[in-house]
């Protein structure tokens, strides 16, 4: 009996104990947090949410609500060291390389509503949002895993305007229903100026703050659309082109091209074109019909797939892979003897460069480069061209992000058609070309969908819908939101059918569609806009839109500044209604040279492409 109450007392004795030992752990718990709250560190037991680029951190299973701090500056290629991380480009393809819809997002455990009314012009689009059930407590318009390396460096492009104000995300938790809600909200209806920026790097220890002195150096290196028209027109009179180590019979062709060019003939009757969408239809006449004369292309056998010659079609970088497919199966351009060339084709795909080397576990910057290079150094090592103009009569087709950095050193000189055509990062206007950013949908029939309702019917204002990737996106949402009835302006739709018919109604019944850069400058938004015969309104600094070496953009697009997004509405409704409908017709004018044929046409877009790569060698070759 002794024993059995002996025992019992120390079982006792035991659980007191435990309870003391737990209540000690709470104790230090609330201790830790009180102090971390003090300095802006948080302790947490739960994995932390990736908003925008920035860090939030459930530290209660309470309802609470904190403040967090919003990352709106970080841009990709955040540093052009050549260390191993590669930072810079782990930021960059979190969306691009997954091929996901513009419309949408990556996370496929939200649901939304929508009832779109189409034709009532006092209507509005009605967008709520159901339960969000996740595990991981991340909401909607989350970008999941993104990283915020190397922040710390930025370049010419991650900025903000001193003139955006963004204030709090309220972020709410519950026990055993991980429910949470988010809302942008200003501390008053006035646009108020951002002052600074606090950013939460995801390691949860680091904090960077941006000084308004940055935020105003950013919006200095701001390159407008009409700064971008200077610079090609100083680049055509000023070529600094490779000279030719010797001259050839093709270097006097080109040359007798270019004077054809300059001098061409004043034509009124263009069929097929339309004057006002070109800065000189006489002269892209002349040079288009000069193209289908006398060009001649080489391409290299040289090269294993799937890298090299083994186009895709599909996905978002679609339009280096349509280009590799009809330029390698075209008999009218493409020669066998590289001695009658005037033009050498490097037929790589830079995203599959990508997704295939890191699947061998080569990731970073310099490994990538490399694999370039040794093809370059092979090409020039067997043939004589590369080394007589230094890659000059060279030109390569690449859509990925990356292709931009990757290839401005080994190929420098080459005539690079890029869809990243960032002039502030390295895009040589009058050199480089641009390539449109297609995202096609269906190989089979590249057109399904093309066109729009009349202007007539067009009674949203302007239309924007997708991921909240970059610095532009989350600002654009948190001025324009819910704001207007007439402003659609929407974070990522459902990924499902109803949802991209959605989002193609909306381009179809809008006015005006927000083509807002992502993690780099350029957007398919860009020519879904012009396939929807919706005038594209682009927002994002330093990009060279499509083909400008010859295309009058401003004749049907709008170009707006980052810093002006306050101001958003008021610049579209000053637009008179005489203006837009010529803007709008000129979208329908122009949207032949957008477009993907099985079998090209003259004039679409294979033959613009081609094209734009003609031109610039052309005006950029120097005579021996």
């Amino acid at each position: 009996m002794d024993i059995a109450v002996l025992a019992q007392r120390l079982c006792h004795i035991a659980i007191w104990r435990l309870l003391l030992i737990i209540g000690m752990v709470f104790a230090v718990l609330v201790v830790s947090q009180c102090f971390a709250l003090l300095y802006g560190k948080t302790f947490s037991l739960y994995p932390p949410m990736v908003v925008w680029n920035a860090t939030l951190l459930i530290s209660s299973q309470s309802n609470k609500s904190f403040v967090a701090n919003l990352v709106v500056g970080n841009d990709t290629y955040a540093s052009d060291s050549d260390s191993a991380k590669e930072t810079g480009y782990e930021n960059e393809t979190k969306e691009t390389d997954k091929h996901n819809d513009p419309a949408s997002d990556d996370n496929t455990n939200s649901h939304k509503e929508f009832k779109f009314e189409k034709d009532d012009p006092n209507g509005s689009t009605n967008l709520t949002l159901s339960e969000v059930q996740n595990q991981a407590g991340i909401l909607p318009v989350v970008s999941q895993g993104i990283s915020t390396k190397g922040m710390g460096n930025f370049d010419a492009d991650s900025r903000t305007s001193d003139s955006f104000f963004i204030d709090k995300i309220s972020v709410s938790s519950s026990v055993g229903n991980v429910k949470q809600t988010m809302g942008l909200q200003p501390k008053d209806k006035k646009m108020k100026p951002l002052q600074a920026v606090s950013v939460t790097l995801n390691n949860n220890s680091t904090m960077t703050s941006i000084s308004n002195s940055i935020l105003k150096r950013w919006e200095k290196q701001q390159t407008s659309i009409s700064q971008i028209n200077s610079i090609l027109l100083n680049s055509h009179v000023s070529s600094h082109s490779v000279r030719p180590r010797w001259s050839s019979v093709r270097d006097r062709e080109l040359l007798s091209a270019k004077l054809g060019i300059e001098n061409a003939p004043v034509i009124k009757n263009t069929p097929g074109l339309y004057a006002s969408l070109f800065r000189n239809v006489s002269m892209f006449k002349r040079s288009y019909d000069l193209m289908e004369h006398t060009l001649k292309v080489y391409i290299y056998r040289e090269g294993e797939k799937p890298i090299f010659h083994q186009p895709q079609m599909r996905g978002i970088y679609a339009s280096e892979g349509w280009f590799m497919k009809q330029i390698e199966g075209n008999k009218k351009f493409v020669v066998r003897d590289p001695r009658k060339a005037h033009l050498f084709y490097l037929p790589f795909s830079s995203q599959l460069l990508r997704t295939e080397l890191s699947g061998k576990n080569i990731h970073g910057r310099k490994d990538l480069e490399k694999h370039l290079k040794n093809y370059v150094d092979l090409i020039a090592g067997k043939y004589r061209f590369w080394n007589r103009t230094g890659g000059a009569d060279h030109f390569l087709v690449a859509c990925h992000d990356w292709a931009s950095k990757l290839t401005r050193r080994h190929m420098r000189n080459c005539i690079r058609s890029l869809c990243n055509a960032n002039v502030a990062k390295g895009f040589k206007i009058g050199k480089d070309t641009t390539l449109p950013v297609t995202y096609i949908r269906s190989v089979e029939d590249p057109l399904k969908d093309l066109g729009g309702r009349p202007p007539s019917q067009r009674y949203i204002l302007a239309f924007f819908a997708g991921g909240m990737h970059g610095y532009v996106r989350p600002i654009l949402l948190q001025y324009w939101e819910n704001r207007e009835p007439d402003m659609k302006i929407f974070g990522p739709l459902p990924r499902d059918i109803e949802g991209k018919k959605i989002y193609r109604e909306y381009m179809k019944s809008s006015k005006y569609c927000i083509c807002a850069r992502g993690y780099e400058v350029h957007t398919p938004r860009v020519v879904e806009a012009i396939f929807y015969e919706c005038v594209p309104v682009i927002i994002s600094d330093n990009y060279v839109p499509p083909f400008f070496e010859v295309l009058n953009w401003e004749a049907f697009s709008v170009f707006i500044q980052e810093k002006d997004i306050p101001n958003l509405r008021n610049i579209l409704l000053s637009i008179p209604k005489e203006k837009y409908l010529a803007m709008q017709l000129r979208v329908k004018m122009v949207q032949k040279h957008f477009l993907w044929h099985k079998k090209p046409v003259q004039y679409d877009l294979f033959h613009m492409v081609l094209h734009s790569v003609w031109y610039n060698r052309v005006f950029q070759i120097n005579p021996r």
